[in-house]
């Protein structure tokens, strides 16, 4: 039997014992320093408000488990969720715009939402100054969690079924052998344990240190303050009820507001960022004293009060009778921390979960633990997902900062942060920034979006390559030169920086069957060969998508989508593999384009004809007397290749290649044209177009599978699967007014009903028309109509075969 030891009896804690004991694993004992039931965490103090939509699916879908369970939860005759509803209103024309586009993201991920008038939000909140709002998303099942109450309810079901709950006990040490777990040290003697998961909220940098794990978590001070008696609630709720009017955001002063029987509650982010460094748990902990409540800082909170009482008039006749500053965690990207040590076996971590999310990712860990894999993806929230540069101490301590004060605001998909940058340039940075490269940020890495080099290109531009004016929302962080770059790699040559993918380099006498065996394509062919491949969960959803160059007989390049993946294959490789991120080390221009050859050949002794160098396949040459490593391939859709070579060569063939390309119009180009042109080619992006939640024939990349060559991770949950067998697809939409660009994550209407939801969207330059991939049922065929809804507007758009272009792969094998 499997022992598992949780540390920390929060309300993630409480809720894993619960998730893991209703699978069936019952020895487990739940660890705190603080005493039971309220040990003195986040937990004990949290206001409980539940708002369920978010931009994420995933944790959209955590927070729908949560109500759910919640819900059905009592201790001592009292309910552990109050299901009261939810507002968020609107007081400026940019947040009512936000709100119609979050009604946009409960539609697609199946959360009941609408947007209300002002005279309904006085309806639903009497104490609410209508004529300061323009209307409000109304969620009719959010509500309350009383966390502290779940936890007990939780605690008893979960004792039960055999687990066990220890307080007062610190942890002091994670006992390892062999590279695995085996146990914890306490202030009261060792638990032994087969896995030990970390729920200690603002306490888990300490215990992941115990491992050598960073954990990229902050604690911040956020303030909590309760009005006096408020006459008008007076004889409205009951002790036991404590609420029944909606849970209300205020997020353009970024303030919330709750009932407590006849006070009003109220949290605000609106000051300034109040870092915390961890305190000692207490013995005495009451519901007014606990080591994650700091004092009140009224100077703090006294801008948000007078907001307060300009949207709720009725504070007018009360005061802020009492408040504290509740330590909470905050991460670089906002998003919470689940997974398991790539180097310490067994050692999992559950942090900087909210109540809100917390039933639900409790029972995505749990299901990863019992049956390897969960059922909703959990890339968003994995711990690997960061880069080293990202966990230093500094940087997880300035963007968590940010995110705190960001957390209410208006946000655009692709804004990126303003500080840190310029943490991760490829070599080529100086010369980008010579042709006047518009850089956004991921991984931090700095990635041209576009060129402003190139703008005089836009009056060369046949006509119907123009595109139409955007929307102001889509015209963010966006430029017309995208349209002259994509022109030109369609129809001359361009430089793409492809430096930022992330390659690994995978070595040693083992590596061809360690990589046959996590992979679905067939990756024993000849030196030379570069193969696009997945791979896959034990339930036959898509871990990634990867390309394969073997380069030598016991060495391959392998390109992979982040650190995810390079976690994924260090935790996994046996004593002959070695397994080695050459990223940094190297870069990677992108060359292509009609015109490609005829820059690139005669800077090179070697072959690079079709016959030469044929599509999908790798050599070894000289380029201007560069060593280079020259894949054919194409993300876009042209002839060429992606051309590496070692990182102190980069700039050195890059000036090479611009020289030469003078004569021939090569230009620059940047990401926004690349994602457009690989729409057009109906490329996938993993994580945005498929995750663990999709089998490789549901997200049409059944080709990359070959049953035939023998075993491999995820191949008998695929067995019987194939296009006809799938109960939905993804599919590419062209949009008929030809004009509307979506960003993704809008819903799509079928027959009049919500049926799924995009994933990518760009303009398609080539076909003149906006292009959407979309989640819909596999009844829907191409040529079928379907309406997107963008910003409350359904705009009609249409089924497409793909790809959109160059269906029969003549340019890039020519």
């Amino acid at each position: 039997m499997t022992r598992v030891v949780i540390i920390g009896a929060g309300i993630v804690g409480a809720n894993l014992a619960d998730e893991l004991t209703a699978r069936g694993w019952i020895d487990v004992t739940v660890l705190d320093q603080g005493p039971l039931p309220l040990t003195g965490g986040s937990t004990s103090h949290a206001p409980g408000l539940v708002f369920q939509t978010n931009a994420s699916k995933s944790m959209t879908e955590f927070a729908a488990y949560t109500v759910q369970k919640l819900r059905g939860l009592e201790a001592g005759g009292l309910p552990c969720f109050n299901q009261v509803g939810g507002m968020e209103v609107a007081t400026t024309p940019a947040r009512w715009q936000d709100l119609k586009r979050k009604q946009g993201w409960a539609t697609s991920w199946g959360v009941e939402a609408r947007l209300i008038d002002p005279a309904e939000c006085v309806e639903r909140w009497p104490l609410l100054d209508g004529s300061a709002v323009f209307g409000a998303l109304y969620v009719p099942t959010d509500g309350l969690a009383k966390a502290s109450r779940a936890v007990v309810a939780l605690a008893r079901r979960a004792e039960s079924r055999g687990a066990r709950f220890v307080g007062s006990t610190r942890v002091t040490g994670v006992r390892q052998s062999g590279g695995r777990v085996i146990g914890v040290e306490t202030d009261q003697g060792d638990f032994a344990a087969d896995i030990v998961v970390s729920c200690a909220g603002f306490w888990g940098r300490e215990i992941g240190a115990m491992v050598g794990m960073d954990v990229p978590l902050l604690p911040l001070a956020h303030q909590y303050a309760k009005t006096g008696q408020v006459e008008e609630l007076i004889g409205r709720n009951t002790e036991a009820g404590e609420a029944s009017l909606p849970i209300l955001r205020h997020q353009d002063q970024d303030l919330y507001f709750r009932e407590h029987v006849d006070r009003i509650g109220i949290g605000s982010y609106a000051h300034r960022p109040m870092p915390v460094s961890p305190l000692a748990a207490s013995e005495e902990v009451t519901e007014s004293s606990m080591p994650s409540m700091l004092p009140f800082t009224e100077e703090d909170f006294a801008p948000s009060w007078e907001e307060s009482r300009l949207l709720l008039p009725v504070l007018h006749q009360t005061k802020v009778e009492e408040g504290f500053n509740g330590i909470f965690s905050f991460t670089p990207d906002g998003q919470s921390l689940v997974g398991e040590s790539a180097e310490v076996r067994g050692f999992w971590i559950a942090e900087a979960i909210w109540v809100t999310h917390s039933a639900g990712i409790a029972k995505a860990v749990a299901e990863h633990l019992v049956h390897g894999q969960s059922e909703t993806d959990l890339h968003e929230l994995n711990v690997h997902r960061f880069e080293d540069v990202q966990l230093a101490p500094e940087y997880v301590s300035e963007t968590s900062q940010q995110n705190f004060v960001e957390i209410y605001d208006v946000l655009h998909p692709l804004q990126p942060k303003l500080s840190p940058r310029n943490l991760r340039v490829s070599p080529f940075h100086a010369r980008q920034r010579e042709l006047g490269a518009v850089f956004l940020e991921a991984g931090g890495w700095e990635r041209p979006h576009w060129f402003e080099a190139n703008a005089p290109l836009l009056k060369q531009l046949p006509h119907d390559y123009l595109p139409p004016a955007r929307d102001s929302w889509a015209a963010q962080f966006h430029s017309p030169i995208v349209a002259a770059e994509a022109w030109h790699t369609r129809n001359g040559v361009a430089l793409y920086d492809m430096t930022p993918l992330k390659r690994v380099e995978v070595s040693g006498p083992g590596a061809l069957e360690f990589l046959q065996r996590l992979t679905t394509n067939q990756l024993d062919k000849s030196v030379g060969s570069v193969t696009y491949t997945l791979m896959l969960d034990d339930a036959g959803g898509v871990r990634s998508d990867v390309t394969v160059a073997r380069l030598e007989p016991d060495v391959f390049q392998v390109g992979i989508n982040g650190n995810i993946d390079l976690a994924y294959f260090r935790s996994l490789p046996p004593g002959d593999v070695r397994v080695r991120d050459i990223t940094g080390a190297t870069c990677c221009i992108g060359v292509w384009g009609p015109l490609a050859r005829d820059l690139v050949q005669p800077l090179s002794r070697e072959d690079f004809s079709h016959t030469g160098l044929k599509y999908f396949r790798a050599r070894k040459a000289r380029i201007a007397g560069v060593p280079v490593t020259a894949m054919r391939l194409s993300y876009v859709g042209e002839l060429g290749w992606e051309v590496y070579t070692e990182a102190d060569n980069g700039q050195r063939l890059w000036d090479a290649l611009w020289a030469a390309g003078r004569e021939l119009g090569v230009i620059a180009a940047g990401r926004a044209a690349f994602n457009s042109l690989r729409l057009e080619k109906g490329y996938r992006l993993w994580g945005t177009d498929m995750t663990t939640e999709h089998d490789p024939y549901e997200a049409g990349v059944g080709f990359a599978v070959r049953p035939a060559k023998g075993a491999f991770a995820g191949r008998e949950a695929i067995d019987g699967c194939s296009e006809e067998t799938a109960s939905r697809r993804l599919r590419c939409l062209t949009v008929d007014d030809g004009r509307t660009v979506v960003l993704g994550k809008e819903p799509v209407f079928v027959d009049g009903a919500p049926a799924g939801y995009v994933t990518s969207a760009a303009y398609g330059y080539t076909i003149g028309r906006p292009i959407a991939y979309a989640w819909l049922p596999a009844t829907v065929d191409i040529g079928d109509g379907v309406e997107i809804e963008y910003f409350g507007r359904r705009v009609p758009a249409t089924v497409a075969a793909e790809p959109l272009v160059d269906p029969g792969m003549e340019r890039i094998r020519r």
